[in-house]
């Protein structure tokens, strides 16, 4: 019996405002508990919100790269519940009229074939503060994030699997880093997603009852759950059993999701326009302001890669998935006009990115430059060394050993490119190894590379790679 399933996405994002949207107080992260909520983050008597005019700029930012609709006339409410890390007993948050509507997102499912995604609407919020569980069996509060500036992304229905959706929310969290409004901090919370899922029969036209998994702030989480609930109603509706809309968590240590409270609606929030705010106009001039100030965007810089570098896609995407590492890598072709665009896409992909992941490094922390790694290419392009003793010198850069024609002097590793010298050389190995020449001869060709290592050793590997097969090739039918 067929199920499909029907999944959106509400993602918070964590705007880089320095401070937050109704208040003065800082929205740095890591300070003590409650050193950085002020009297109108705890809503107290007599004091009233300020909006913060760089907040409404960064969601008109998104708006438009998403070509959303800015609404021009917008309205901040209050949505009123209790928790114990909401300290005023609401939130003021935009219900009926966000300040972005009908955008959409296109992801690339398998390489070709793309879909839509419609995102219904991206209003602005505060957000609410921490509940701390860790305390020796104690629960406490720390209302350090209470008012810091959120925009909550809200998708259609429009995915069909766990893998769409982890699609979807990696270009929504590439975009948002571009845009320069989100840091994507999953592990500190700047960048996550609650995930509503249902299940149905692919002829329903009517969506089943979906549950909605809470705070889910990394992409494995994300691909987990929702494949743990999409089983989950796919078993109770198989028995004969309702599913509940409700509100459910995941644990991540048993891979499950587990209900927390049954899902409120609208009208239980009891919604109504906040009075000490007015509401939001939005000009066309500022909007005119920001759209001719939008950066290059992830896809944009993709194609851009493809074309002007003449790089796979794989690897523009790769690189220009992170705005610093697609940063980085133009500077490394700028500091050598000549040298190959596949090459620095190469090294930066491959040894540099496996170095800064092994380290738990940004490419912002690199212990080596753009400069220097375009230094050391040159000295690839230009066969002053080998491939192999490139690696060599890598690693000496990245133990701040200094550059790479520092090292490559002060190691003496510059590549043999003495024809006649290597002649010799190899024409001795060949002599010392008369069995295993009589057997390459006779046809055992994979008995080259056994050639090539010995000229490598005896050259300490300074020999250049193509001269070597080249003068064995013709060494070796003699």
């Amino acid at each position: 019996m067929e199920w499909e399933s029907v999944i959106g996405l509400e993602v918070h994002i964590q705007l880089l405002t320095k401070s937050k949207i109704f208040s003065g107080a800082s929205t740095a992260y890591g300070a003590e508990p409650n050193t950085q909520a002020c009297a109108i983050d705890l809503g107290l008597p007599g004091v009233l919100p300020v909006l913060n005019g760089e907040a409404v700029k960064m969601a008109i930012k998104f708006g438009l790269a998403v070509s959303g609709e800015i609404v021009r006339h917008s309205v901040f409410s209050r949505k009123n519940y209790f928790y114990p890390d909401l300290p005023k007993g609401y939130q003021i948050s935009q219900f009926d009229l966000p300040v972005v509507a009908h955008g959409h997102m296109d992801i690339q499912l398998d390489g070709e074939t793309s879909k839509r995604i419609n995102i219904v609407r991206a209003h602005l919020e505060e957000d609410a503060g921490k509940s701390l569980h860790e305390l020796h069996g104690l629960s406490g509060i720390d209302l350090n994030r209470a008012g810091t500036p959120l925009l909550e992304i809200v998708s259609a229905p429009d995915m069909r699997s766990a893998k769409e959706a982890v699609i979807y929310l990696k270009i929504l969290h590439t975009l948002v880093r571009y845009l320069g409004i989100c840091d994507g901090n999953m592990q500190e919370g700047s960048f996550r997603c609650d995930a509503n899922v249902s299940v149905k029969r692919p002829d329903d036209k009517e969506l089943g009852t979906r549950a909605e998994i809470k705070n889910l702030n990394s992409f494995r989480f994300v691909e987990r759950a929702i494949n743990y609930e999409i089983q989950r109603q796919i078993a109770l509706l198989s028995e004969g059993k309702p599913v509940i809309q409700e509100t459910r968590l995941y644990d991540s240590d048993k891979h499950e999701t587990r209900s927390m409270r049954t899902k409120e609606q609208a009208n239980d929030y009891r919604y109504f326009p906040d009075p000490d705010l007015l509401p939001l106009e939005i000009s066309e001039e500022l909007i005119n302001t920001i759209q001719a100030n939008l950066p290059e965007l992830p896809k944009a810089k993709q194609q851009r890669f493809q074309q002007q570098y003449e790089l796979s896609a794989y690897d523009a995407a790769i690189l220009a998935n992170q705005p610093l590492l697609a940063d980085y890598f133009e500077q490394v072709l700028t500091y050598h006009k000549e040298l190959p665009a596949k090459l620095a896409a190469n090294w930066i992909t491959g040894d540099l990115m496996a170095s800064l992941n092994r380290n738990n490094l940004d490419i912002a922390d690199s212990p080596i430059t753009a400069e220097q790694l375009s230094g050391l290419l040159q000295r690839i392009a230009d066969q002053t060394i080998s491939g192999k003793l490139a690696k060599t010198i890598f690693e000496a850069m990245w133990q701040k050993e200094g550059s790479a024609d520092q090292i490559i002097d002060a190691r003496g590793l510059k590549q043999m490119t003495n024809t006649t010298e290597l002649s010799q050389i190899i024409a001795e190995i060949i002599k010392n190894n008369p069995e295993q020449h009589a057997q390459y001869k006779a046809g055992k060709d994979k008995l080259f590379a056994f050639f090539v290592g010995q000229v490598m050793k005896a050259t300490q590997g300074k020999a250049n790679p193509q001269q070597v097969n080249e003068i064995l090739q013709e060494k070796l039918k003699e």
